[in-house]
C-alpha cells in the first residue's frame, strides 16, 4: 500500500541549503525574508528578495509559489518561492505544502518554514499532495528523495505533525482502495486488506455468505448473486474508549464493480465503477487512522462488500427481497443496488452494538453529482446536532459538504403495489429518495446522518491536495468529528 512520504523535522542550517542538488522550497511572504530566507537571497545575488518584490508574487494566492530554475549560486535544480502570511488559515497553510509536494525532486527537497507558526499543517498538505497511485505501472519509477523541513523547534513541529501523519495514512488507504481496479480489489482482496488492520490492534471480523444468510440478508445478498465473487460484511472495532460506552457507527457501501446488473449502465465510463465501493474505503481509512492514533474512542467500522453483475442468477427486476429487518423490497431498478446493500449492514450495525450514533457513506446516485457537482458532498440526517457537528468538522478541514432536505412528500414515492416499499422513487430528486429509503432503517431516535460521496470520491482532475483520481473524502471530517465529539477528553 501506499504511505505518506516520511519528513524530518530539524533546525535550520544553511550550508544544507547551498549544498541541496534537488529542490528548495522557502515559505515567506511579500515584502519579508526570514533569516534562511535572506541567506538565500545572498547565494543567488539578489534573486531572492527581487522575485518576492515583484507584481507576479504579490498576485500569487496564499498558498500558491514561483519558481527559479537553476538558480545561480546553489546547486539546487529548482528554488520555490512559496507565499504565506503568517496569519494563514489552515487551508491556506496546506496548499502551501500541497504545491511543495506536487513536484518533490528525487534528489531530496528541502523546505524551508522557519519563521512560520503553522509548520504542522504545511507538512500536512506535502504529505497529502505528494501521493502517487503507480502499483500497476511498469519499468523504472522516479521516487521523491528525502524531505526535509527547516523549522524554529523541530521537536515540537514533529510532535504536532504526528496526528496528521495518522490522517495521512487513513486518507492514503483509502485512495489506494478506491484506485485499485475490480480484478485486483475483489471482495476476497478487500476483506483481506482489512483483516489486516488487526496488526495495529483492530478487532476484524469477516462474515461470509453462510453467515449473512443465517441473519436474513436478503438485500444484500440479492446484490451479489450474479457475481463469481461471494459477498461479505467486515465487521471492524476500535475500542478505545470507556469501557461498555455505547459505539459510534460508521458504515460503508463496498460495491467493488458495479455493472448495474440486469438494469446494465451505459458502456461510456463504467470503467469508473471501480470506485463504487468509495463509502467502505473511507470507513476503512477512518478506522486505520483511529488505530494509528490511539483515539479514545469505541468505534466500530462495518462495511458490506459485494459486486453487481448481469448473470444467469443475478437479480431482476421486479424481485423482491427481504430485508434483515423484515421489509420486503420491490427490486425495480437493479443499478439502485446500494441502497440495497447499506439497509441490512445498517440494521446490522444497531441491531448487534446499539451505537450511540450511526453514519453510512456511499457513492450512491448520481442525482447528488447533479445537484452538487464534485465541490461537494450531500448530507442527509434525523438529527441536527449530529449534522451540524459532521458540517463543522467538513468544513474545519475543508472537505466540501452540504445538507439536504428529507420529508414525507419524497417518502411517499417508494410506495409499492406490491411490497413494503420499491428500491427508487424516480429521477426527481433521486438523492434524496434514496435517503428516505435509507431512513427507513434507522431505529428510531437514534442520530443518523447518510453521506452521498458519489461526486467526491474520485475526480477527473488534480485538486489541491490530491492528485487525479480518488481523492480520500470524508477520512479527514469523520476523524476531527470523532476527534471533537465522541472521544474521551
Amino acid at each position: 500500500m501506499s504511505h505518506p512520504v516520511p519528513i524530518q523535522f530539524r533546525e535550520s542550517d544553511a550550508e544544507a541549503l547551498a549544498l541541496c542538488a534537488g529542490r528548495v522550497a522557502v515559505v515567506v511572504d511579500v515584502g519579508t525574508l526570514p533569516p534562511l530566507a535572506r541567506r538565500l537571497d545572498k547565494l543567488t545575488r539578489g534573486a531572492v528578495a527581487r522575485a518576492v518584490a515583484s507584481d507576479s508574487f504579490a498576485r500569487l494566492k496564499p498558498g500558491e509559489g514561483m519558481e527559479l530554475a537553476f538558480p545561480a549560486g546553489m546547486q539546487a535544480e529548482a528554488l520555490h518561492l512559496i507565499r504565506l502570511p503568517r496569519k494563514a488559515t489552515v487551508a491556506e497553510a496546506r496548499k502551501a505544502g500541497a504545491t511543495v509536494g506536487r513536484a518533490l525532486s528525487p534528489k531530496g527537497t528541502l523546505v524551508v518554514a522557519e519563521a512560520h507558526p503553522q509548520a504542522a499543517d504545511i507538512a500536512f498538505g506535502l504529505a497529502l499532495r505528494a501521493y502517487d497511485f503507480t502499483t500497476h505501472k511498469t519499468g523504472e519509477k522516479t521516487l521523491p528523495g528525502p524531505v526535509t523541513m527547516m523549522v524554529a523547534k523541530p521537536e515540537a513541529v514533529a510532535a504536532e505533525a504526528r496526528a496528521g501523519a495518522a490522517v495521512a495514512e487513513g486518507v492514503f488507504f483509502t485512495r489506494d482502495l478506491v484506485n485499485e481496479p475490480a480484478n485486483v480489489l475483489t471482495t476476497f482482496d478487500f476483506a483481506a486488506r482489512l483483516a489486516a488492520m488487526h496488526e495495529l490492534g483492530l478487532e476484524v471480523e469477516i462474515l461470509e455468505e453462510d453467515d449473512l444468510l443465517k441473519l436474513g440478508m436478503g438485500a444484500l445478498l440479492g446484490v451479489g448473486m450474479g457475481s463469481e465473487t461471494p459477498s461479505k460484511v467486515v465487521v471492524m472495532q476500535w475500542n478505545g474508549g470507556k469501557k461498555g460506552d455505547a459505539p459510534f457507527a460508521l458504515v460503508g457501501k463496498g460495491v467493488v464493480f458495479d455493472t448495474g446488473g440486469i438494469s446494465i449502465k451505459p458502456a461510456a465510463g463504467m470503467e469508473e465503477m471501480t470506485m463504487d465501493m468509495g463509502g467502505a474505503g473511507v470507513v476503512a481509512g477512518v478506522m486505520r487512522t483511529l488505530a494509528m492514533r490511539q483515539a479514545r474512542a469505541n468505534v466500530v467500522g462495518i462495511v458490506g462488500l459485494v459486486e453487481n453483475m448481469p448473470d444467469g442468477r443475478a437479480q431482476r427486476p421486479g424481485d423482491v427481497v427481504t430485508s434483515m429487518k423484515g421489509d420486503t423490497i420491490e427490486v425495480i431498478n437493479t443499478d439502485a443496488e446500494g441502497r440495497l446493500v447499506l439497509a441490512d449492514v445498517m440494521w446490522y450495525a444497531q441491531d448487534r452494538f446499539k451505537p450511540c450514533a450511526m453514519i453510512n457513506l456511499a457513492t450512491l446516485t448520481g442525482a447528488i453529482i447533479v445537484a452538487l457537482g464534485h465541490e461537494n458532498a450531500g448530507v442527509f440526517s434525523n438529527d441536527d446536532a449530529l449534522c451540524d457537528a459532521f458540517l463543522r468538522a467538513a468544513k474545519a478541514e475543508g472537505e466540501g459538504a452540504w445538507r439536504m432536505p428529507m420529508g414525507e412528500a419524497y417518502d411517499a414515492k417508494l410506495k409499492s403495489r406490491i411490497a413494503d416499499m420499491m428500491n427508487v422513487g424516480g429521477r426527481e430528486g433521486g438523492a434524496i429518495t434514496a435517503a428516505q429509503f435509507l431512513a427507513r432503517f434507522v431505529k428510531p431516535d437514534l442520530p443518523w446522518c447518510h453521506l452521498d460521496i458519489a461526486g467526491t470520491a474520485l475526480l477527473k482532475a488534480e485538486s489541491t491536495l490530491a492528485p487525479k483520481g480518488a481523492t480520500g473524502w470524508g477520512v479527514m471530517a469523520l476523524n476531527r468529528l470523532i476527534r471533537d465529539r465522541f472521544e474521551a477528553k
